[in-house]
């Protein structure tokens, strides 16, 4: 069984604040310029308001599946199943995605200590790399709940140290600008002096902040996966919620001294060498030995995420198969009887993003036209699943939360030992309110030249968001996976 640490750690690993920025960083800052910095705290409380909600629901279903079984609950059964189904998919999305994004540390890495000449842009390079990575991660989960919380342990470890640990790096080796320089747009609101080429017509609050807050919106979640393992916890209706908050408060914590070193420790020449070249810019005045140290803490922190979420997209494989609501259910509820692992659940999140990564090899040289849009040419369609991953977690939060306020218009009053008491319908609400925004702000189709383009691809991520809940419907409606689902514990 798991501590709060180790549920704790899950959720943190998954949030990830190093897979997030160094993923993200350069986004954030040649859409919003420096002080992009503050939409982290925004984002973080807003979110807390989710969390406060998951938190309460974790505590009164303590259940594999999380966000599947807390709109089933609040709400039925078919309104749990189609949480479930968007949450899953994905849960399954992120991890291929998460996992490619080693690709780039890795092959740097090997590069340079093995003297080998991998491109991390080519197909099969990125496909054997993340496909490793995805078994290894499986062989890990499928051992025991015990080891992967050892795992996502791990991870706490090496996110501390590869961000606090770079903010005092950098300071030790000297920063290169002054706090004033936080609070500063460096003109990237003008099409002259953005450094990405982007127009936002002059208008920082009210064009490119709404961009440059998706940097963060695309990183501060996954807290949520404490609820996923709560039956492999211990002390769950106490402990889950405790883990999600805490998960997301060190995680922005982590995320904002982070950012803060590496803005401060950017050149004089300015913000447009660093969002063109990337994190390395910054990190390539430290020692040669010091840079290869914290190389390899971002390849652990992008492996213990990936274990982290491919966990808890099999758990909600599982609850769902639990409850025959999935094809071949009899078969994926399966339990290890050596590891007492949900064994087949774990090969369903072991394939899926398996087909998934699949999408590396389509990867047009012009734009293709798609019915009335194009779809951007040199995007694989692996990267393009990315902004599918953000906007169904958003979406499933969004009818989860939504799915709590119709159960307290009901009548439902929480009994767990967490509740929010006279809180609950503002917080519930608040957070509704917050997802739904920007769940819009994710999906609103734009023009391939405008800013948002960078995050949604256009039209790309709402007609994904689209097929997947679309095909959904279609199964739910012919098979009517959840008829002989309960809706009580």
């Amino acid at each position: 069984m798991l501590s709060l640490f180790d549920n704790f750690s899950v959720a943190f690993s998954y949030l990830s604040p190093m897979v997030g920025i160094y993923s993200l960083y350069t986004l954030g800052l040649g859409t919003g310029g420096p002080r992009y910095i503050w939409t982290i705290p925004v984002v973080v409380g807003l979110m807390m308001l989710v969390a406060l909600v998951f938190g309460e629901l974790a505590s009164e279903y303590p259940l594999s599946g999380a966000l599947y079984q807390y709109g089933k609950f609040c709400v039925g059964a078919r309104y749990g199943w189609f949480i479930g189904w968007i949450y899953g998919f994905a849960l399954l999305a992120t991890v291929a995605s998460v996992d490619s994004g080693a690709v780039g540390y890795i092959t740097s890495l090997a590069n340079v200590w093995f003297k080998t000449h991998l491109d991390p842009a080519k197909h099969l390079t990125i496909f054997a790399i993340t496909g490793a990575i995805i078994v290894l991660s499986a062989i890990l989960n499928w051992t025991g709940a015990k080891i992967m919380g050892r795992v996502a342990r791990f991870g706490v470890y090496v996110e501390t140290i590869g961000t606090f640990g770079v903010f005092i790096a950098l300071a030790v080796h000297g920063f290169h600008q002054g706090f004033g320089f936080i609070f500063s747009s460096q003109g990237v609101e003008h099409l002259k002096s953005n450094p990405l080429g982007l127009d936002f017509g002059g208008n920082w609050w009210t064009s490119a902040a709404l961009v440059a807050i998706l940097a963060n919106v695309y990183i501060f979640y996954g807290f949520e996966s404490a609820g996923a393992i709560s039956e492999e916890t211990v002390g769950a209706q106490r402990q889950v919620p405790k883990a999600m908050r805490n998960a997301l408060i060190y995680g922005g914590i982590a995320s904002f001294a982070l950012v803060l070193g590496l803005l401060l420790a950017t050149p004089q020449l300015g913000i447009g060498p660093v969002v063109n070249g990337g994190i390395n810019t910054i990190l390539a005045t430290l020692p040669g030995w010091l840079q290869d140290f914290f190389l390899i803490m971002v390849i652990v922190a992008f492996f213990s995420c990936g274990t982290a979420v491919q966990g808890a997209g099999a758990r909600v494989a599982f609850a769902l198969a639990r409850d025959g609501a999935l094809p071949l259910s009899h078969k994926i509820r399966a339990i290890s009887r050596r590891f007492h692992t949900p064994a087949n659940a774990i090969l369903v999140g072991t394939i899926v993003p398996f087909l998934f990564l699949l999408l590396v090899l389509i990867n047009p040289s012009r734009p293709v036209r798609i019915l009335w849009f194009e779809y951007p040419a040199h995007v694989n369609a692996l990267y393009a699943l990315v902004s599918f991953a953000t906007s169904g977690i958003y979406l499933a939060f969004f009818l989860t939360v939504l799915g709590a306020l119709v159960a307290r218009a009901r009548g439902w009053k929480p009994n767990g030992i967490f509740r929010l008491g006279k809180w609950g319908v503002p917080v519930t609400l608040g957070g509704a309110v917050y997802l739904l925004l920007m769940l819009l702000n994710i999906v609103w189709p734009s023009s391939l030249s405008s800013g948002r383009a960078i995050f949604n691809y256009g039209w790309i991520t709402l007609l994904v968001m689209a097929v997947i809940v679309g095909a959904g419907a279609i199964y739910e409606a012919v098979a009517r996976p959840t008829r002989d689902v309960s809706n009580t514990t």
